[in-house]
């Protein structure tokens, strides 16, 4: 019953860290009277690394994601020392989730699909529930069609953030790099990316789950509800 506010609190971190932070320092104190581009650059990067580190730390574990976030930042920060062309910039944040995207299709043919990890997990539906119904029912093989093709769709959100990147990084970063202007172009692109990119992801991902949701009670015959995990047992 509690545990929707560490969570809410853990994603307003996470943007105060990640986004608000940095573009706010990168639009407010870039100029030479303050921290100047370079240092104001540098400063508002920190705040995402070291909250990358932190997580990592304190979970004492190397999420695979947390570790794309962190060379993510890193590739930044390189371009930014090297005062590349916002071109790179734009391609970098295309690269990222086309990478991602990728990794989720060829995850499908290992132990450990990420579609299995971050979607079709035992945290969310009840899998023993589920896969004795596909065997009762005898659609075990269809089950694999869906997750085949639901692994196809997740990874298309992937694709779609890719575009969307390289879009919005192209229509924002016009200035000379190492600039105070290019600076709060960047601080722009990061406060934009919240709705233009992740809303429609969002979207299209929430899609790509109600799919596998009500294909899974077809599959199963069973309502929605029985599809997932009872919490309410775990309740004292």
């Amino acid at each position: 019953m509690t545990t929707s506010q560490p969570e809410s609190g853990q994603v307003f971190k996470s943007l105060l860290f990640t986004v608000i932070i940095p573009s706010l320092i990168l639009a407010k104190l870039s100029t030479e009277e303050r921290l100047g581009p370079t240092t104001a650059f540098f400063v508002a990067l920190s705040f995402p690394l070291l909250f990358g580190l932190k997580d990592i730390i304190s979970k004492r574990k190397a999420n695979f994601f947390a570790i794309f976030g962190l060379l993510n930042v890193g590739i930044t920060g390189g371009f930014g020392l090297l005062q590349m062309d916002g071109i790179w910039f734009a391609v970098k944040e295309a690269a990222f989730p086309l990478i991602l995207g990728l990794g989720v299709i060829i995850s499908q043919w290992t132990k450990s699909p990420l579609v299995h990890t971050l979607i079709l997990n035992e945290s969310i539906f009840d899998l023993p529930k589920i896969r004795g119904r596909l065997e009762q029912h005898n659609r075990v093989l269809e089950f694999k069609q869906l997750t085949a093709r639901v692994t196809w769709l997740f990874a298309s959100s992937f694709f779609l953030s890719a575009v969307l990147n390289f879009g919005l990084a192209r229509y924002v970063l016009r200035s000379p790099t190492g600039t105070p202007e290019f600076n709060a172009e960047l601080g722009q692109m990061t406060a934009l990316s919240l709705p233009v990119i992740s809303l429609p992801v969002i979207i299209f991902t929430l899609g790509v789950f109600w799919h596998l949701f009500s294909q899974l009670s077809k599959l199963t015959m069973l309502p929605k509800e029985e599809l997932l995990i009872n919490k309410t047992q775990n309740v004292g």
